[in-house]
């Protein structure tokens, strides 16, 4: 691995920002302080991780309904994400929005998303911006397997690359659009070959490797920074929990996930730095024990807030 150390340890953080953060959010929907749809990020840490590791603060992000990862790791603040989730009027829009729709814009978090494919024509305009007051910022745009045959997707990939648009296309391939398994609704086996019918790179990449994804999103940057369009990264990962938290899973066997959760990106990271003597046993335990206790906090701040008070109900509307 060619990262400093700083860089190595920041991922490894990051990951377990992501993982305690969505184990303190099933805890908590399980006992019914959440309401509304909830889906997490697990499983899938290294992706966001990896990409947002190769951006600038300054940089921008739209996401999607499984959201929250990419939000921490662009910087969102674990406290005022929870006190969103729980629906409390110090949240990051002030409780209304919930799981799907964090926002922080001085963060370049351009917001979360409840509609399927809804952040690729977002993305687009964002870079479109970012390239006409030449400010030398790049968009990420994830999304998922599920959005990939959305007419979204063709508009605006289409679109990025005629007009050489600074935008970095993030396809988290979790194998699974809601119930419906991707191979029975793509023909392709490699998901980035798509990104030549528009003229621009596409590049697949082992999504549980956080290194792997960091170079994959430091190459597609460091091009888009350049001037030489958009990239499409296709990062191959799989959920551990359902669509949403509550999904009875009918679709697939208990079998199939275990077995997919051996495969656990963190715990091939920790041993990956502790056998190249980036981290030992200790400071590698540290870490998981600090994030915990991040998330605990973030639970406790949350639950110490208020529901927005009856007379806020029509503020920040616009009509």
């Amino acid at each position: 691995m060619n990262l400093s150390h700083d860089k190595l340890v920041d991922m490894y953080r990051t990951m377990w920002t992501i993982r305690t953060f969505e184990m303190k959010v099933v805890e908590l929907y399980k006992h019914n302080m959440i309401r509304g749809s909830t889906h997490v990020y697990l499983g899938q840490e290294a992706i966001a991780a990896g990409v947002c590791a190769a951006l600038r603060t300054d940089d921008l992000i739209t996401s999607t309904h499984r959201g929250h990862g990419h939000c921490l790791a662009k910087g969102g603040e674990p406290r005022l994400m929870m006190a969103e989730l729980l629906g409390r009027h110090e949240g990051y829009c002030k409780g209304k929005g919930g799981s799907m729709h964090i926002a922080d814009l001085d963060l370049g978090i351009l917001g979360a998303n409840g509609i399927v494919g809804g952040g690729l024509c977002l993305a687009v305009g964002a870079a479109l911006s970012c390239e006409y007051r030449a400010t030398d910022q790049v968009v990420v745009c994830f999304f998922g397997d599920g959005a990939f045959n959305q007419g979204t997707f063709h508009e605006s990939a289409n679109l990025a690359a005629v007009w050489k648009l600074p935008i970095i296309y993030v396809c988290e391939n979790n194998h699974f659009a809601l119930s419906t398994r991707v191979s029975s609704v793509l023909a392709i086996s490699d998901l980035a070959a798509r990104a030549e019918a528009y003229g621009f790179p596409g590049m697949s990449v082992d999504g549980k490797d956080v290194v792997a994804v960091y170079e994959a999103a430091e190459a597609a940057v460091a091009r888009a920074r350049a001037g030489e369009g958009p990239t499409l990264i296709t990062a191959e990962c799989y959920r551990w929990e359902g669509h949403m938290v509550g999904d009875p899973q009918e679709y697939r066997t208990r079998q199939e996930v275990e077995e997919r959760m051996m495969q656990c990106p963190i715990a091939c990271f920790r041993e990956t730095l502790i056998s190249q003597g980036v981290l030992t046993e200790e400071e590698a335990d540290r870490i998981q024990v600090e994030m915990q206790t991040i998330a605990q906090d973030a639970a406790e701040y949350a639950q110490s807030c208020a529901e927005p008070p009856l007379k806020t109900l029509f503020d920040d509307v616009y009509v």
